[in-house]
């Protein structure tokens, strides 16, 4: 189907009003999409820097090597984030920069990278906000299993380790992994993302042996920690799951897609278990997860702040477009329906309100802080004669996103920050420098950077918060 058009707003949105003081305000961004210098200071290849020449895996076979030379700018990109009067910068480490090969010692140069970029953000008032884990697996751990072995989780503490001795008498805030849905699912299962395998039961192993590597490397950022301040959390991709009808098959397939989505993964580091109903689905297709004594507690490590990664909701149907209930693997089927809604150049369904269904639901079925680490939208932008970037539909994706936060909050969800993603133009893995989610325009030839009206609404939005805070 064609989507929906966007509908253009005669008059830019005004500033978002309705949070309180402590409210965060930030961007993201994260190593591999910005930071280039890929064989640089004993960095060694990640599975993205692989997965990138592997023929017709990325659009028009781009890859990382360059992306925005962060690696090289990053005092200037630090100053762009200043400029934004940004309180929080969240940013992923390179784990094959930091231990390359995904062993042994830490690499000195690569840590020096980072603590020069701590550095530069706290000089400037602004809280470093770290992830671990941004998809960019040692390509050598890869090939000794990767996230399917139970070992790469083992590994993945040890990195952790070696990142908090060198930045956790400065950085507070910790997040493990990005995404663990989309490295298991999109790396191991359908091969889209490196490292390009499609295998659901490794998935599913990937699963357990990411939310193990969460676990253990949550109790050794712990003990690193000891009696100095640590906000640990984990960010999901979250989104919500509505049926199409109110007919038991349609909400039948609705429980599947959030169990394999959602509660997969919230069960058990809230709960300390997997759901039942989604290991008896998995057992149907002979597949089980490779829990062992001692791993249900490790994962349940306790969480200071959930991190939710929101792009969209979706629509379900328990039957196929011609009404059959079984599809042609012999499963039940399980849906997406398309709906008539503006849509983000990433065919993407444009669903603010479904933001706030999330944030609500997760509050009651989960009771921990949240903090919105990522939200925000690709659309091809263009560049105005006087040189700006006049990207009103970005514009309004954030203020109608930061608005469904506020709607959660007044109904009860703990929301305590919201970073826009993403501060740069980057390579945006499969779709290489196609899609541009940046609220700072990247001309990839010369590196200039441009602030997108997007920036400045959402600066003017953060001065007036703090204009009503004084």
């Amino acid at each position: 189907m064609n989507p929906a058009p966007i509908p253009q707003r005669l008059l830019r949105p005004a500033p978002v009003r309705g949070l309180p003081a402590d409210f965060r305000w930030g961007v993201a961004t994260s190593a591999y999409q910005i930071e280039g210098a890929v064989a640089e200071d004993g960095r060694t290849p990640s599975i993205w820097d692989t997965f990138c020449r592997v023929p017709g895996a990325v659009e028009g076979g781009e890859s990382g090597d360059a992306a925005c030379d962060h690696y090289h700018r990053m005092p200037e990109d630090v100053e762009l984030v200043a400029g934004l009067g940004i309180d929080t910068y969240r940013f992923s480490l390179a784990w094959p920069r930091i231990q390359p090969g995904g062993r042994g010692p830490a690499n000195a140069k690569g840590l020096d990278f980072y603590k020069r970029l701590v550095d530069e953000v706290q000089g400037r008032g602004i809280t470093p906000w770290i992830t671990l884990y941004h998809w960019d697996l040692p390509q050598e751990l890869e090939d000794a299993g990767g996230w399917p072995a139970r070992d790469t989780a083992l590994r993945f503490a040890e990195y952790a380790a070696l990142a908090h001795e060198a930045l956790g008498d400065r950085v507070e805030h910790w997040t493990t992994l990005n995404e663990p849905w989309c490295s298991a699912m999109l790396g191991y299962a359908h091969g889209v993302h490196a490292p390009g395998r499609r295998d659901l039961g490794d998935a599913m192993r990937a699963v357990h042996h990411l939310l193990l590597g969460h676990g253990l490397a949550a109790g050794a950022l712990r003990d690193a920690a000891g009696n100095n301040p640590l906000e640990l959390g984990i960010t999901l991709n979250l989104g919500t799951a509505t049926p199409e009808t109110d007919s038991a098959a349609d909400r039948e397939a609705c429980r599947r897609a959030d169990g394999m989505g959602a509660r997969l993964y919230l069960d058990p580091l809230v709960h300390g278990r997997y759901p039942e109903d989604v290991v008896a689905d998995l057992a149907a297709q002979h597949i089980e997860l490779p829990v062992r004594e001692g791993d249900p507690a490790a994962i349940a490590a306790p969480l200071d702040v959930l991190g939710v990664n929101f792009y969209r909701g979706m629509r379900f149907s328990g039957v196929t477009e011609d009404g059959s209930a079984t599809g042609a693997d012999g499963l039940p089927v399980t849906r997406v329906v398309e709906r008539d809604l503006p849509r983000t150049a990433m065919d993407w369904e444009i669903t603010p309100t479904e933001l706030t269904d999330l944030l609500v639901r997760l509050q009651r079925d989960y009771a921990l802080p949240t903090v919105i680490t990522e939200n925000g939208a690709a659309f091809d932008d263009t560049v105005a004669a006087d040189g700006s970037v006049p990207d009103a539909d970005r514009t309004a994706y954030l203020a109608d996103h930061i608005a469904a936060v506020v709607a959660a909050r007044a109904q009860g969800a703990d929301v305590r920050g919201y970073f826009a993603w993403s501060l740069l133009d980057n390579f945006e893995w499969a779709y290489g420098y196609d899609k541009r989610f940046g609220i700072v325009r990247v001309d990839y030839d010369t590196q200039v950077r441009t602030l997108k009206d997007s920036a400045k609404w959402y600066r003017d939005t953060i001065r007036l918060t703090r204009r009503e805070r004084a």
